[in-house]
């Protein structure tokens, strides 16, 4: 028996006072459950006095045993005295009690529904908070760029160009050849009933330059680069160089962000004309298959195509690379401190790059058809 009460006396012959008698080994597996403490007291009880001379060796389920007995004590407002227990044990009641236990408002409780969505928005809240914050610093390091005071490299710059750019050009070649392919394929099931094959250059052409040629580029580098600096940066936050570099004094912004941004800037304009150029020339390997010969076809196609056409996916493509660079970067800037974060992280830029592109792209369009563009 590891237990027994027994009946101290009194002052008030109404009021029971026990003495709990801990004995033997309390270890963890052998030891009773603190309801068991309990459950043979007597409603007529006002103390409990704990008594530890038999006890002897004891780990944490004893420790767990008392809390609850305390917090039965403290329910039916009983008097429970730990004074001659250890001062360890002493001091384990003492940092468990600390705080009160958690007890659910019965009065207004919400439905789970409502506390979901509040959840939810103020989740998405503080993103968009953190979002802006993000996009002002990055604006202020660009600020101080123009001003030549920034600590941003140039051969970083050029690192990041070469990275985004000349690599990037099988896949883009592969993607904008096949979507110019696409688009001609759609076009050419309505226009061969008529007998207007030729017009196929003109719906890829304009389809290419003002929008799927911006678009899907934008969408490769974001699956492609955004998330890379999602990573890169991710495993500088979980190495803690990014502590390093701001114990050091080094704008964050400046040396890692900027660089980052800038290349993509540079080099999406160039890579979106590549794209439309290939797009085209894929456009022309299937209009040629329609009886359309290829000089008609170019011919069609710097009739269809304007500098107003060309100015329209690019100011897209500079937008978008901005986009994709402030995604990925603050993912990973905001990355957690182990694996798993880094490949949430990187998750979560290519997410939100696809959302930020989708989301401007729809804007632009709008806005090119207020202004008649």
């Amino acid at each position: 028996m590891l237990f027994r009460f027994e009946q101290a006396t009194a002052a008030d012959a109404h009021d029971t006072h026990l003495d709990l008698h801990l004995c033997g080994d309390w270890r963890l597996g052998d030891t009773p459950a603190g309801e068991t403490l309990y459950d043979s007291v007597p409603d007529t009880c006002t103390t409990i006095t704990l008594i530890t001379r038999e006890l002897k060796y004891w780990d944490s389920s004893l420790a767990i045993a008392l809390l609850q007995l305390t917090r039965w004590c403290e329910q039916q407002q009983i008097n429970l005295d730990t004074s001659a227990a250890p001062d360890t044990l002493q001091q384990l009641l003492k940092l468990a009690t600390a705080i009160p236990a958690y007890e659910a408002n019965s009065g207004n409780v919400r439905p789970k529904f409502f506390v979901r969505v509040h959840q939810y928005a103020t989740a998405h809240w503080h993103n968009l908070a953190r979002t802006i914050t993000f996009v002002g610093d990055v604006s202020l390091a660009f600020v101080h760029w123009i001003g030549g005071q920034a600590k941003t490299r140039r051969q970083d710059i050029l690192f990041f160009i070469d990275q985004a750019g000349p690599r990037a050009l099988a896949i883009v070649t592969l993607i904008a050849l096949l979507v110019g392919m696409i688009l001609a394929y759609l076009g050419s099931v309505q226009l061969r009933q008529l007998g207007a094959q030729i017009y196929v250059a003109d719906l890829v052409a304009i389809g290419m330059v003002r929008e799927m040629g911006a678009l899907m580029t934008a969408v490769i580098m974001a699956g492609r680069t955004g998330a890379a600096y999602a990573a890169q940066l991710g495993t500088m936050q979980v190495n803690e160089e990014i502590d390093a570099l701001k114990t050091m004094g080094i704008s964050t912004m400046e040396f890692l962000v900027l660089p980052r941004l800038l290349a993509l800037v540079f080099i999406m304009p160039l890579l979106c004309i590549y794209a439309d150029v290939i797009g085209m020339l894929g456009g022309a390997l299937v209009a040629t298959g329609m009886d359309v010969n290829f000089n008609q076809y170019i011919l069609q196609t710097q009739g269809a195509v304007d500098w107003t056409d060309i100015a329209t996916g690019l100011i897209k493509s500079v937008f978008f690379g901005i986009l994709i660079a402030i995604a990925g970067c603050q993912a990973g800037i905001d990355c957690g401190r182990n694996s798993d974060a880094v490949g949430m992280a990187a998750t979560n830029a290519v997410v939100r790059a696809i959302i930020y592109l989708v989301v401007a792209d729809a804007a632009f369009n709008i806005l090119y058809d207020k202004l008649g563009i």
